[in-house]
């Protein structure tokens, strides 16, 4: 049986803008005909604690961490030849606002970073995995 493939057309690339991202990055350009194919996404958890106290550090503070996740998504993007106005800095659980974006998008492809810890999440991260089950198109788990 022969599979036809074709090329993908909308890419989208969720980092951490605050982590290792270059190698996600370089594999979503490198499956890209040209960088304006992706849309990259930082997705900020809606609250952040500390440890080991487990205290709320509040909105303010999470809407800081979602306006500079915006600003260096911009700078990576014009460093890559992406248009700036194909990032999106988001507040929510990840995995959710990562498959709604590739939905309103027409994503053909996710590409995702991954270094899980252990059971299934050694395989793919858990981040990763949730990503994985209940999204419409392609997803690619780039190990960092």
């Amino acid at each position: 049986m022969k599979v036809e493939t074709k090329p993908f057309g909308r890419i989208i690339v969720a980092i951490d803008v605050y982590s290792t991202y270059a190698p996600v990055l370089q594999r979503a350009l490198a499956m890209a005909s040209e960088p304006s194919q992706l849309s990259l996404v930082y997705v900020t958890l809606p609250h952040a604690y500390f440890e080991p106290y487990a205290v709320d550090i509040g909105r303010d503070f999470v809407a800081d961490i979602q306006a500079k996740a915006a600003s260096r998504l911009k700078d990576i993007a014009a460093a890559n030849g992406i248009p700036t106005e194909q990032t999106y800095s988001m507040i929510g659980d990840a995995s959710d606002e990562i498959h709604r974006l590739a939905e309103q998008q027409g994503a053909d492809l996710i590409v995702i970073g991954t270094h899980g810890k252990s059971g299934l999440k050694l395989l793919l991260g858990s981040t990763a995995n949730a990503v994985l089950h209940g999204v419409k198109c392609d997803v690619l788990a780039v190990k960092v």
